[in-house]
């Protein structure tokens, strides 16, 4: 997909209102549950393996492989007596745990509540409370962040699942507590000996709830229904055809941009839509252009400071290099 840059986009839609959603696109999980009928192998999710310390290629996951461990989670979900409408919290930074919570929050109707990675205990501690969080997937290296939230929190909040591993004295002290806390692996399998329906699903039933930062007091959090975001990737698509641009199965996309905030998450539920492909970054801005250069995304979203800092890096290296490339490499910009 070529970048849109020059382009203007079309002051209003051509039928003058917002596309409808699509027919058969009624809530989030139809999103996913399409794309996983129309691209089973296609890759999905992918991360950087590291060995010995060192970052090495991509390693995916398909749309198929996805699907499978998003039944397990949410199986293992209702097991803990989570229901339809109930709240389950991810608190983390981007990641391919973080987007399967997500997914199997979908497929069974309960409310997804992101909290941005970089809360500390004060906001994490009234976001749980607030939304009445009972269930938490976190990070690994966060995990002493919602233990400080104890034990106010306790009064939602029974369950607590690892992104990576739980060493012993978390285990303890969550067990003071009277909550249950697993590894991600171990959550894997407390579902298998159990099969759940999946709820019925409505354009008007709230997907997830997304919270401010809260810069300017207390956080403050929005109820975001399946017809909004079903809308929004409509909107989406429509606008791209527009233009005469599309998004497809061979297109990839970088997870920079925190899904905590609707922006990333849309984008991210648009691709995931298109049967493409969403690799995570690090984590780490210092590291993030060689995160690139692996991964080699056709689309990336950033704030206008992370672009300057990539184009000042880049300008840098190229002016090291002699006129003659930093001539060729300003011609091929403006193209």
């Amino acid at each position: 997909m070529e970048p849109l840059r020059r382009r203007r986009l079309p002051e209003r839609l051509p039928q003058g209102r917002f596309p409808d959603a699509d027919p058969g696109l009624d809530s989030c999980w139809d999103i996913f549950r399409l794309a996983v009928e129309k691209h089973p192998n296609n890759r999905m999710l992918g991360r950087r393996e590291i060995v010995n310390g060192e970052a090495g290629k991509y390693v995916w996951l398909t749309y198929k492989e996805v699907y499978e461990t998003v039944v397990k989670v949410g199986a293992s979900i209702r097991s803990c007596g989570v229901q339809k409408g109930g709240r389950c919290g991810i608190y983390g930074a981007n990641c391919p745990e973080w987007v399967t919570s997500m997914e199997a929050c979908n497929a069974h109707g309960i409310y997804c509540v992101p909290l941005y990675d970089t809360l500390g205990a004060g906001a994490v501690e009234f976001i749980l409370c607030h939304a009445e969080v009972q269930i938490a997937f976190v990070e690994e290296k966060k995990i002493g962040e919602v233990l400080k939230t104890f034990p106010n929190s306790t009064k939602f909040l029974k369950t607590i699942v690892s992104f990576g591993n739980v060493n012993p004295e978390q285990k303890e002290e969550v067990g003071k507590h009277g909550l249950a806390i697993y590894s991600w692996d171990e959550f894997l399998l407390l579902g298998s000996d159990q099969q759940f329906d999946l709820p019925v699903k409505e354009k008007t039933d709230i997907c997830t709830i997304m919270y401010t930062s809260g810069t300017t007091g207390d956080p403050k959090g929005v109820m975001i229904s399946n017809r909004s975001i079903v809308s929004l990737i409509s909107g989406i698509a429509h606008v791209l055809e527009y233009v005469n641009e599309q998004v497809t199965e061979n297109d990839v996309y970088l997870s920079y941009l925190p899904l905590a905030h609707i922006f990333d998450r849309v984008i991210e539920e648009f691709f995931i839509f298109s049967g493409a492909s969403i690799g995570f970054w690090r984590g780490d801005v210092k590291l993030l252009v060689e995160d690139l250069t692996e991964l080699k995304p056709t689309i990336f979203c950033a704030v206008p400071r992370v672009l300057d800092r990539i184009y000042t890096g880049l300008q840098s290296k190229i002016s090291s290099g002699g006129f003659l490339k930093q001539k060729l490499f300003n011609i091929a910009y403006r193209m």
